[in-house]
């Protein structure tokens, strides 16, 4: 009796009013406050900034959808296809690649290899840039080691093509693969395959009717990943290429220094939003993947 009465007045202040707590969204002000500044903002600039139309002629400012209009058009869209085309390619080929790796390294069953590959991951998902151009121009360039010494050259190769951005983005995507299905496969129970076994299925039939299954949410999460990763990069492309292969990060960058034509920088807003809007269709395919994904691996 005496304890029941002092739990029900312990939540009580020396006024006698009962305490209130404060609300559990509070926590999170601060961060949604950094959000909404910290990408709000810019989003919100860059809409207005895409559809603001300039006369050229007088100089006044309107709204309008011309810009958005040009940012499909031409030079511009082509660009935008061949950034989908250059990341979905890049993406899906470190997926079939990163998958074996990753898997390779969970069965091994040693923690040394799996800390030094994931450890060496991380740095290699994060290593691009002008470093790695200059890396692979050194390596694979018209003048680079392996080209002399392979003859490359002789054989059509080309480093400064689609294929060879392909293969400069693999280095740092296939990384970023094992270390995103890493923990998938983890997740992988032993009784499955046991059960498998005891059923008469051999391994492939294991991974094609098992574990491929239960991985596929999370292999397409990483595929998802990947191409966003991919689209995004600028500094490696630009540093490499230049304008020779079309992406659309390099229109945006000419189009902000007026290398084509002056006057283009909401056109390049125009591309930039159109970028986001890829990019939000992209997260709206792996929020839901990696939810079901947990469920399973959970």
């Amino acid at each position: 009796m005496t304890g029941s009465l002092m739990a029900a007045a312990a939540p009580r202040t020396a006024s006698g009013k009962r305490r209130r707590r404060a609300p559990a969204w509070l926590a999170a002000v601060p961060l949604l406050a950094f959000t909404a500044i910290a990408f709000g903002v810019p989003a919100v600039a860059m809409l207005g900034g895409a559809l603001t139309v300039d006369d050229p002629a007088t100089g006044v400012s309107s709204y309008g959808t011309e810009n958005l209009t040009a940012s499909l058009q031409g030079a511009y869209l082509t660009a935008l296809l061949g950034s989908v085309k250059l990341s979905a390619t890049a993406a899906g080929l470190a997926a079939l690649l990163g998958l074996p790796l990753a898997q390779a390294v969970v069965s091994s069953g040693s923690r040394a290899l799996r800390e030094a590959v994931l450890t060496a991951s991380g740095v290699l998902a994060n290593f691009g840039g002008v470093p790695l151009a200059f890396a692979f121009v050194a390596t694979l360039g018209n003048s680079g080691v392996l080209t002399r010494h392979l003859g490359l050259a002789e054989q059509g190769w080309s480093l400064y093509s689609f294929w060879g951005l392909v293969l400069v983005y693999l280095y740092f995507l296939i990384p970023l693969m094992v270390l995103t299905i890493t923990p998938a496969l983890d997740g992988l129970r032993t009784q499955w395959r046991e059960a498998a076994r005891n059923n008469g299925a051999t391994g492939l039939q294991y991974w094609r009717h098992v574990a491929l299954p239960v991985l596929l949410p999370s292999l397409l999460g990483g595929l998802v990943l990947l191409f966003g990763s991919a689209f995004a990069a600028y500094a490696t492309a630009a540093a490499m290429v230049g304008s020779a292969v079309p992406l659309v990060t390099l229109q945006i960058s000419d189009a902000i220094s007026g290398n084509v034509l002056v006057g283009q920088e909401n056109v390049a807003l125009a591309l930039s939003l159109d970028m986001v809007v890829i990019a939000g269709l992209v997260m709206a395919v792996y929020l839901p993947l990696q939810r079901r994904s947990s469920r399973w691996l959970a």
